[in-house]
């Protein structure tokens, strides 16, 4: 089987890998892929805006599946042109997207069908939202509607706070036409975790819950990012409070999204706070998360190609959650210094070639230039260690990324910490 990835990130390198683990696939393509990719996949350099390129790029090398990573391409309805013209994708049409591009559209959907989320107030009038706000408790979080790259959410912890979050958004324009809308609604404490459910329009799969961390410094300060790490299983998700969230939260989205026209095929991210009162829904993604693609997958005791592909064929027969290895992995993330505000790329990356083989070297923002690979970008690689827990796989990714070496390097130093205290209870 011929397959092609669209996208160029460390969540494409990571499925990319991971395809090339099954014995079923025999070629990969990539639009547009990356260096770590282009050791695994054929790439192609076409934008991923340009769907009628891609869908000749797709019949000319007569592709069999399509699997989409990044949301823009989903929300911009690909998935409904290959749909048009009966080539095979992995991924939600535009209509079931809008669960990630409109915040305001997945707060209405969960509020109508009683999933649990925040309380929340819905504005697209700057002196509303302003006026709204003087006359609430603090703190509370501030979000754009729109696709932001993981950086609309802003936790403000007093009023001035949630003031400036709705001028920079609104006013200022600082995601552009992302803010046209915001979100205000009730700060959620708890542990964060992350599920993934794959659905082939009727049934789902649900894969290992991992952590995510947002927040560009230790402790999770700072401004969010697109994420600095992330560590799978979570331990916090037992199998009781699984079983909680597929009841409460994944099942009735999917049956919602049937009820309202729109069909849900392809892979659910739902990002949760687990709470006091249970889970709670944070957001829906309409691919799989980064990065926390890169510590799940490694662990997926079943090949994702076939996953993918009756996905898109619509032939799971029964709702089920999959199996994973019995062992626990870690990903952390190498940035460039000033993420996520301003930074410098183009520094020459040593070492790579030191790394234990076992050890993923998953590449996010790189380019090759003759023989040397240059930082390109905010988020520049990922360490990914599997172990027997998941103290060791920090240890060992830790030491990994230790070798490592680039201009301006970052990386917080606490990723998987919460994971092991929570074992060590």
């Amino acid at each position: 089987m011929k397959i092609l990835v669209l996208g160029s990130g460390g969540r494409e390198h990571s499925i990319i890998l991971k395809l090339s683990q099954s014995d079923k696939v025999d070629k990969i393509y990539a639009i547009p892929g990356n260096t770590g990719i282009s050791s695994l996949a054929e790439t192609k350099n076409i934008s991923l805006t340009d769907h009628k390129s891609i869908i000749e790029f797709v019949k000319e090398n007569i592709i069999d599946l399509t699997i989409v990573g990044p949301e823009n391409p989903l929300t911009n309805g690909i998935v409904n042109d290959f749909n048009n013209e009966n080539l095979l994708i992995f991924g939600p049409s535009k209509e079931a997207a809008e669960l990630e591009a409109s915040k305001a559209f997945s707060k209405g959907l969960m509020n109508r069908y009683g999933i649990p989320t925040a309380d929340y107030k819905t504005f697209n009038d700057y002196d509303e939202a302003k006026d709204y706000l003087t006359g609430q408790k603090h703190p509370l979080v501030v979000k754009a509607s729109g696709l932001a790259a993981g950086k609309g959410a802003i936790v403000c912890h007093r009023l001035e706070d949630s003031l400036k979050a709705i001028k920079e958004i609104m006013i200022d324009r600082c995601f552009k036409d992302a803010g046209n809308e915001v979100v205000i609604e009730e700060f959620m404490t708890g542990e964060e975790a992350s599920i993934f459910a794959i659905s082939d329009g009727n049934y789902y799969k649900i894969l290992a819950p991992a952590q995510d961390h947002k927040a560009v410094f230790d402790g999770d300060k700072g401004p969010n990012t697109g994420g600095m790490g992330s560590y799978s299983p979570a331990p916090m998700i037992n199998s009781d409070m699984l079983s909680e969230i597929e009841r409460k939260i994944i099942e009735p989205t999917f049956a919602a999204m049937k009820n309202e026209g729109r069909t849900y095929k392809g892979v659910l991210f739902v990002g949760l706070m687990i709470t006091e009162e249970g889970p709670k829904v944070i957001e829906y993604n309409c691919r799989f998360g980064d990065p926390e693609t890169q510590a799940i997958l490694p662990l997926l005791d079943a090949d994702l190609f076939e996953l993918t592909m009756e996905s898109a064929k619509g032939k799971f027969t029964k709702n089920e959650i999959l199996p994973m290895k019995d062992l626990h992995s870690l990903c952390l993330v190498l940035t460039s210094g000033g993420y996520p505000n301003k930074y410098f790329t183009g520094y020459e990356i040593t070492g790579l070639d030191k790394v234990d083989a076992e050890t993923q070297i998953i590449h996010a923002g790189t380019k090759k230039v003759e023989d040397r690979i240059l930082s390109n970008g905010g988020r520049v690689l990922n360490v990914v260690c599997l172990a027997k827990s998941l103290k060791d796989a920090k240890d060992k990714a830790y030491s990994e990324a230790d070798k490592i070496n680039f201009k301006d390097k970052y990386c917080r130093s606490d990723i998987g910490n919460k994971g092991i205290k929570y074992y060590e209870k």
